[in-house]
């Protein structure tokens, strides 16, 4: 659906009364397209208080095809900052921040990006704990000032970990992550976060690096990187799920189409243009993990668990079958084809994913929505409880994205005020769109991210709900 008022404030007339109002001002995204598939201008890598990862971070970034500048230069606007802040172990060091971004804060394109690399919180040692952990503070708020359509992230590494973050800041750095902002992602050390990787490699007959020398993982080609892996995405036919599909089809998988039987035409069609399968299951049936493993013999790499509906109406006025219709396609379903597909080795170990669709409903609450809301709470905790047992037991990873306000036909019907609302409150001003959240769920699938592990990703443009 057009948004009319991002149009508007972009014209002249626009800039000048939202300035004079102090009305919300929206940047258009610059998201990935073939003809402009990367951010344009350079990269300034920044590390501060004697960071242990300088070299190997300045490998990935060379890596990212963004010129990579190790000095601040006055005469330069930059597409991205890389603050290196993982050695940061105490207040007094959290000055060395200020000062490297104070200068260049201004000189970030519109567009742009500003990636903080943190380290984990030790709770063995409660000054670094509390220097981390104010990083976290200092990032949500720079993501709600900078405007312009410019995002801020953290990353906290775990030790060993920054071998492991190159499809992270690959992501982070690209057009693709236009409408994620404000988020704290944690990558895993090559030991704990992806040892299953190394194994699938073994198996497949090459070795998989992650080096300086080799950066991604060996045999990946870059512009396909899901070739020769099949990716399931469940509630496909139209919306947020059919852009997951496509997403995923460009990146090279064979993607099997699965809705309920309701949508057969628009998903046989769906498929037939992606080149992949189309599944009718309906997903609460007991049997729909069997029947998913079956008509996938060869196995699954990737299972995106996308599927859901909204049975909206205050608590007081909620039959219980709205309740039970929305927590069964929501929760349940994907807890039962989960272990089932976990247990029979349909997902394959050492490269399998899982990548859940929770809400940002389930972070904040909304009004009208306890169902919908316990639901993608409920999914949360299946990643973050799930996550470990699986990377240890599987070798499978397991994340969520979580939307705000994605622009789709079912946010086209809310009520006006109610969508504006929507729209406007996050950092960036504006709605989302279905790309956004299938560019997240492939850098979640890909074959290279094995160290992002029970991570819940918001795509809302850093929403001023929740977290």
């Amino acid at each position: 659906m057009a948004d009319r008022y991002l149009r508007f404030a972009g014209s002249t007339p626009g800039r000048f009364l939202t300035r004079r109002l102090g009305l919300p001002r929206p940047a258009p995204l610059h998201r990935w397209s073939v003809q402009h598939p990367a951010l344009t201008g350079p990269v300034l890598h920044l590390p501060v208080a004697a960071s242990p990862h300088g070299a190997e971070l300045a490998a990935i970034l060379s890596r990212t095809g963004l010129e990579v500048h190790e000095r601040t230069r006055p005469d330069i606007s930059y597409a991205a900052v890389v603050l290196d802040a993982t050695g940061v172990t105490g207040t007094g060091s959290l000055g060395e921040v200020h000062a490297a971004l104070h200068p260049v804060v201004r000189r970030v394109a519109g567009g742009g990006r500003i990636v903080v690399l943190g380290a984990r919180p030790d709770p063995a040692d409660h000054h670094q704990a509390a220097a981390q952990q104010a990083l976290e503070g200092f990032v949500r708020s720079l993501g709600k000032e900078t405007g312009g359509g410019r995002t801020v992230q953290l990353v906290r590494l775990a030790p060993g970990a920054a071998g492991s973050a190159e499809s992270t800041l690959r992501f982070l750095l690209s057009p693709k992550s236009a409408y994620v902002s404000g988020q704290v992602i944690e990558v895993s050390g090559a030991g704990e976060g992806d040892p299953a990787a190394a194994k699938a490699a073994t198996e497949a007959g090459m070795e998989l690096r992650t080096s300086a020398d080799t950066g991604l993982h060996a045999g990946l080609d870059p512009d396909r990187p899901l070739a020769g892996r099949t990716a399931l995405v469940t509630g496909s036919a139209r919306g947020i799920g059919a852009s997951v599909a496509e997403v995923l089809a460009r990146d090279g998988a064979h993607v099997v189409c699965l809705d309920v039987p309701q949508t057969e035409a628009e998903l046989a069609a769906l498929a037939d243009r992606l080149g992949g399968t189309a599944l009718t299951v309906d997903m609460t049936a007991e049997d729909a993990g069997e029947r998913i493993a079956a008509a996938v013999p060869g196995g699954l790499d990737v299972l995106v668990h996308n599927a859901g509906i909204t049975r909206d109406r205050r608590l007081a006025n909620m039959p219980a079958d709205r309740w039970d219709q929305v927590l069964e396609v929501n929760l349940g379903s994907v807890l039962r084809t989960t272990d089932r597909l976990l247990e029979s080795g349909t997902l394959r170990s050492g490269s399998g994913r899982i990548v859940a669709t929770a809400s940002i409903s389930g972070i904040a609450g909304n009004a009208g929505q306890t169902n919908y809301a316990a639901s993608k709470a409920g999914i949360i905790g299946f990643v973050r409880s799930l996550a470990p047992r699986a990377r240890d037991e599987h070798g499978v990873t397991v994340n969520a994205v979580a939307p705000g306000f994605i622009e789709t036909r079912m946010t086209a019907a809310v009520p006006l005020l109610l969508r504006e609302a929507g729209r406007r409150m996050n950092s960036l001003a504006q709605g989302g769109l279905p790309i956004d959240v299938a560019e997240t769920t492939a850098w979640l699938a890909h074959p290279a991210s094995g160290g992002v592990n029970g991570q819940v990703v918001r795509v809302c443009g850093q929403s001023l709900l929740g977290a």
